[in-house]
């Protein structure tokens, strides 16, 4: 227990630090109501001093701080600052619980956790005995389970505990919002401790930015400009561990022999390389820390008053539309930005280089998006499905998910057996949420535990939760997950052409995956007894069992194309031994572009994923249009999600599946596929004519192509029995079908109004054509027209039809609905030319006193 001599001692290291000032306000505050958010910027101290000052608050009673650190490094490097603040080893008051990892006591009064440990710690007691304070620390970031923690400390609260208390700790946040959030508590301000910081912006093209190598190379200049220009240790920040690896490599060359040490510093970097990036120097040494947006709060890295800031940062996007996750590399900040370019000034007058020029800082978005609104939200929903809710609706949030998200991830859910088709939690679901990994990652132990292959399963797991164990060149990529558990297995003696093995990566994913297998029960109670598997044989097997919709099948054309199960697409982008797969699990995916890029996969049988997960497995009859063969296909096919893995001819198709792919068929070729006789177009001609509004109206059927295709199961399907390919439509009776559609009325009316033929002057029974415009056309020699006075007329006479008159030879000669005024206009000038080359046919003075006639001789006049 504390004691009151170590009081006085913490207290005297932590004089001068600016949070010492509000810390009574802070007690005040706890004291009268049940929450206070403290904003207070780096430096001042509220990490390691606030939870300290309030150990001896009477509404405390003696009972537990939980501060919940959201990176696991800041966690543990706190909790051992306010233990030796103490004088004391950490585990005495001041402990930690990590994923994995705990140093906790008997005595233990302060304990710093990572938020996924908080959850846990409120399912499983969601009354929080025997805590009476919950501190959220560097909420301004805004992860997923910092936001999901809060609302269930909230919900705890309003159900179970009226006298617990929240204290929301920020360095850069409104806090008049989380305020209200947590009970319209006050919001207290501290100032910082910061010597002035000069700001340098170096104008680089941000055009060719987002690629490894710009960013590393521009890095690498910005810092050798500081270590030249400026005295003291560097803090370079940088996206991730792949930029942190070139810049460290750049730097080596560039710095040798000159003393400097480079330092990573990152989350998965083990425990000794983290102190070595923390600790102090010597002061006749320089150093170089290369960190991610770790370093960017909590951590103090002793000896800084230089900053490197690239401005980029690499945070997680879901996508619903792919129902995939990818790390994305974007901007910072300004928020960011601003806690970056603090901790040049933690220790004396600083300077902070900015990669980027002013005018794109005001580009800058004020504050990085939360997590809970562009993340996978699969562990949230289980979470509140264990809590007993099975929507976000009524949960106290600061930003609620998205609905998009959230019923994606509940799909996810309900497709693991975690969740039931209400949204309720499940056996499974229960068991995978102990677990404490993804839903996926956690089904896949549970499955593998329940088949036999549970250390196969840890290793898949913990390899997917890490860093790639292998290092390939570019263009040389091996996405076989299956050479990683092999690098896992076979250590130092692990060896495959043109892959080099990091071997600190290696150690820490086997230890992972030896801390999963300890576990002596999962889910069904048994004992943990079986031997190392073949993961050749397996390792597809169990991913399909945390990414049944990933599931990908060669596509007919290759490419190194896939289709998944869960109907998206993926590809290689090199050609590499899994190309030639047919089947395989792709466990990890880079979601950019039209084909997810495969990163990490697996081949699997066709009868593993039956036998396993056979609610993904359904049986299909298939009966549609082959456009390729021009033919309806009919065939039984065994089906996993989108993916056909079998397929057999069905020979008795039901005749109405038949007709209706013909359908489609006819549809997808469009109408010029059927048998249009002109005689057929004619018809449909006809009846169009008679539906114009002057000659019957709507009345009359829809002609028209758009129609046509529309209705093709009405008029056309009673005619298409026994035919199945597009061939066969030559003996369909179309002209049957489209006066099918015509009532026995409309055929004798269609007849009178609208006949096929015309009877002229010269007794010839002359077709007329109703497809050549919107006037019927008589097309008709100009010697059978003689005595006539009038233009023929159908539709009872309303309507003239255009004359087409034409010369022996079949030539027209006059286009005309006026045939008395051809006959007194312009006829002489057709006789004049006509005479002479046709001297056999009548080319009368008078064509109204001539006599008609379709042969070549002359006639007399009449009378």
């Amino acid at each position: 227990m504390i004691n009151a001599d170590n009081v006085p001692k913490w207290r005297r290291q932590a004089a001068g630090l600016p949070v010492i000032s509000v810390i009574p306000e802070v007690r005040q505050a706890l004291s009268a109501g049940a929450g206070a958010v403290l904003i207070a910027p780096p430096g001042a101290g509220k990490t390691t001093c606030v939870p300290l000052a309030l150990l001896d608050a009477p509404w405390l009673s003696g009972r537990k701080i939980i501060m919940l650190e959201p990176r696991r490094l800041a966690a543990r490097a706190s909790a051992r600052r306010m233990a030796a603040m103490l004088g004391e080893d950490v585990g005495e008051t001041v402990g930690y619980r990590v994923r994995l990892e705990s140093r906790v006591g008997a005595s233990t009064r302060v304990e710093v956790v990572t938020d996924g440990i908080l959850t846990r710690w409120i399912q499983r007691d969601p009354a929080l005995s025997g805590v009476g304070l919950v501190i959220f620390d560097e909420f301004h970031e805004r992860g997923l389970q910092t936001d999901l923690g809060l609302a269930l400390c909230l919900e705890s609260r309003s159900v179970f505990r009226e006298d617990l208390r929240i204290l929301v700790m920020s360095a850069t946040l409104a806090g008049e919002p989380v305020g209200r959030l947590i009970g319209n508590s006050p919001v207290i301000v501290s100032s910082g401790r910061c010597f002035p910081v000069e700001t340098r912006h170096i104008n680089q093209a941000a055009k060719s930015w987002g690629q490894e190598h710009q960013i590393a190379g521009r890095t690498v200049e910005a810092v050798m400009e500081a270590v030249t220009a400026e005295d003291g240790s560097i803090l370079a920040f940088l996206p991730g561990v792949r930029e942190i690896r070139r810049v460290a490599q750049l730097l080596d060359e560039r710095l040798a022999g000159t003393g400097i040490s480079i330092a990573p510093l990152y989350g998965n970097l083990p425990l000794v390389d983290q102190e070595r990036a923390i600790r102090p120097t010597p002061p006749e040494k320089r150093k170089i820390v290369l960190a991610t947006a770790i370093a960017e709060t909590s951590l103090t890295i002793e000896g800084i008053r230089i900053v490197v800031d690239c401005g980029w940062m690499r945070v997680p996007r879901f996508s619903t539309a792919t129902g995939m996750s990818r790390l994305e590399t974007v901007r910072v900040s300004k928020a960011s930005a601003d806690q970056r370019r603090g901790r040049a000034g933690r220790i004396a007058p600083g300077v902070c280089y900015r990669l980027w020029s002013e005018a794109e800082h005001q580009g800058l978005t004020a504050a990085s998006v939360p997590e809970i609104l562009s993340a996978d939200l699969a562990s949230l929903v289980l979470e509140l499905a264990v809590w007993g809710t099975t929507t976000p609706d009524g949960i106290p949030w600061l930003d609620p998910p998205p609905e998009v998200a959230f019923r994606s991830a509940r799909e996810l859910l309900i497709q693991l057996g975690a969740l039931d088709r209400q949204g309720r939690v499940t056996a499974r679901g229960k068991t995978i949420s102990k677990l404490g990994l993804h839903p996926r990652l956690g089904h896949m132990l549970l499955v593998g535990r329940r088949i036999g292959r549970y250390r196969l399963a840890c290793e898949l797991a913990a390899i997917l939760e890490d860093r790639d164990v292998l290092h390939f060149p570019p263009g040389a990529w091996d996405a076989d997950i299956r050479l990683r558990v092999e690098a896992l297995r076979q250590g130092n003696a692990f060896r495959t052409p043109g892959a080099s093995m990091n071997s600190g990566v290696c150690r820490r994913i086997r230890a992972q995956a030896d801390r999963w297998e300890r576990m002596q029960t999962v889910g069904d109670g048994r004992t943990i007894t079986e031997g190392v598997e073949n993961p050749d044989r397996y390792a597809g097997t169990l991913l399909a069992m945390a990414y049944p919709d990933r599931v990908a099948q060669l596509r007919p054309e290759g490419d190194r194309r896939y289709r998944l199960s869960g109907g998206r697409g993926a590809r290689f982008i090199d050609v590499e031994p899994l190309a030639a797969e047919n089947l395989l699990v792709a466990a990890a995916l880079d979601g950019t572009g039209r084909d997810a890029r495969i990163r990490l996969a697996a081949p699997v049988r066709p009868e593993e994923l039956a036998a396993h997960l056979p609610e993904w497995v359904g049986e299909f009859v298939v009966v549609c249009w082959d456009s390729r063969e021009e033919t309806v296909a009919a065939r039984f096919e065994e089906r996993f999600g989108e993916l056909v893995l079998r397929c057999r001819p069905l020979k008795n198709p039901d005749p109405e599946q038949l007709t209706a792919a013909m359908v489609q068929g006819i549809r997808h070729m469009g109408l010029s596929a059927l048998p249009w006789e002109r005689g057929i177009l004619n018809l449909r001609a006809r009846v169009m004519f008679l539906r114009s509004e002057a000659f019957g109206g709507p009345g009359w059927p829809d002609l028209s192509d758009a129609t046509l295709l529309a209705r093709l199961e009405d008029w056309l399907g009673p005619f298409l029995g026994g035919i199945r390919r597009r061939s066969h439509l030559q003996r369909l009776d179309l002209k049957g079908a489209i006066l099918a559609m015509l009532s026995w009325e409309q055929r004798k009316t269609l007849d009178t109004l609208a006949p096929t033929h015309v009877v002229v002057p010269s007794g010839s029974r002359i077709p007329v054509d109703y497809i050549a415009g919107e006037t019927p056309v008589l097309a008709v020699r100009l010697q059978e027209m003689f005595g006539a006075a009038e233009t023929p007329c159908i539709a009872g006479g309303r309507v003239p039809l255009l004359l087409h008159l034409l010369s022996p030879a079949g030539r027209p000669l006059q286009v005309t609905r006026d045939l008395g005024g051809f006959w007194t206009g312009t006829y002489a000038v057709v006789k004049k030319e006509m005479k002479g080359r046709y001297p056999k046919h009548e080319w009368p003075d008078d064509p109204l006193l001539a006599l008609p006639t379709n042969r070549t001789k002359k006639k007399g006049k009449k009378g």
